[in-house]
């Protein structure tokens, strides 16, 4: 048997960024996965660090707080992640929409985040394939994008560096805790036995927990992109529709029943291969990562309503991936009161790439019995007791 101090189980963006933070930090990490790194739903998602679609509060902090950490790695890493900041957009298709983003964006600077509004002409200012008949929108400018693979890679390959061991091709099968305090740990490659144990398994959180008998409440949720050929250069920012925040904070639009049910909203993001991601959709559907292309023609007709001159781009390809939902939205960044030593940093949803930085560095303090950068108890997992909730799929909820 294997002993190590701390073992991270998972090895997609957060375990990567775990395993940066803590290794960097003096801390013997130990990371297991059980494919390949970033192979999961890091290397199926867009790659946004985002304050622009945050609630104004605890969210919008977390996301700066992430920000700028993400802005110290792009000095720190020794492998590029192709970081960009230019700042993202979300625009209004009609009159409703603009005064709740007015709202929106007051809020925001209340808070001293970089929001601004923008009008028609703003729009054709910043894109001439924007539909004529947008109303506007707004900008935040601090956020930023990164290669979620490459950011994945770096940070691993940084924290080896510092110490870090990484085993890929390594699933965990089962998990004691023993009368001594310790972790034993059974995987495919042998047997480790650990001080600490945290689990940042993504969409399979809840299957590692089971193994400890601990409820968490985290449920695949798939989402679909598709990729098409910049032959035209329709834009240079992430671009999103301001219903894409409506529906996130639990409010309605007016789309079509189709549009509605697979959760489809415009999502706009060029990368730097000088290709577009186009999506977005949303549908619990079990850990089925097979593309619907029912669902892709839906994205596809909403992307046409807010770029009708991209109708005859060339699809490179389509692909789906899992995030791993919360009912709250918010991720789990916790200990496990009951099981000394277990930590969960899962849970994020489409904000793994936005707060994979932020995440690593607050189970990096936890795990040091320091002081958090930011409070942590908003993201205790006791809130899902406190308030009630399980983990079970909701059966009409398309929320953003």
């Amino acid at each position: 048997m294997q002993h190590r101090d701390i073992v991270v189980i998972g090895g997609g963006i957060i375990g990567a960024a775990i395993a940066y933070y803590g290794s960097k930090a003096g801390l013997e990490i130990t990371v297991l996965e059980k494919n390949e790194m970033a192979s999961g739903t890091s290397s199926r998602c867009d790659g946004n660090i985002l304050a622009i679609d945050k609630d104004p509060g605890f969210d919008s902090q977390m996301s700066l707080k992430s920000q700028q950490l993400v802005h110290e790695l792009d000095r720190d890493l020794d492998i590029s992640f192709e970081y960009r900041n230019p700042g993202s957009i979300l625009v209004c298709e009609s009159d409703a929409e603009m005064e709740a983003a007015n709202l929106w964006v007051k809020r925001q600077q209340a808070a001293g985040l970089d929001f601004n509004m923008l009008d028609r002409e703003d729009l054709r200012n910043e894109s001439k394939y924007f539909a004529d008949d947008l109303y506007g929108g707004l900008e935040c400018k601090t956020d930023s994008t990164v290669n979620p693979y490459m950011l994945t890679y770096s940070m691993f390959y940084s924290a080896e560096k510092h110490g870090a061991r990484i085993h890929t091709n390594t699933e965990v099968k089962n998990m004691k805790k023993e009368t001594s305090g310790k972790f034993t740990i059974e995987t495919n490659n042998g047997t480790f036995s650990a001080n600490k144990v945290v689990n940042a398994g993504g969409v399979w959180a809840a299957k590692i927990g089971e193994m400890l008998e601990l409820d968490i409440p985290i449920v695949p949720r798939k989402g679909q992109l598709i990729v098409a050929s910049r032959q035209q250069p329709v834009g240079l920012r992430k671009v999103m529709e301001f219903g894409y925040l409506i529906s996130k904070f639990g409010g309605e639009r007016l789309v079509d029943p189709m549009t509605e049910k697979y959760g489809v909203a415009l999502v706009f993001e060029p990368t730097e291969a000088q290709n577009f991601l186009i999506g977005s959709s949303r549908q619990f559907d079990g850990f089925n990562t097979r593309v619907n292309h029912e669902v892709i023609q839906y994205i596809a007709k909403r992307a046409i309503r807010f770029y009708p001159k991209i109708e005859d781009m060339t699809v490179i390809r389509t692909y789906s991936g899992l995030r791993p939902w919360t009912e709250d939205h918010l991720p789990i960044i916790s200990q496990v009161d009951h099981i000394p030593g277990y930590y969960i940093a899962a849970g994020h949803e489409g904000d793994g790439i936005s707060l994979a930085a932020v995440t690593g560095k607050l189970i990096e303090e936890m795990l040091s019995e320091r002081e958090t950068c930011i409070p942590i108890e908003p993201l205790q997992l006791a809130r899902f007791k406190e308030r009630g909730k399980t983990n079970e799929i909701p059966t009409c909820v398309y929320n953003y």
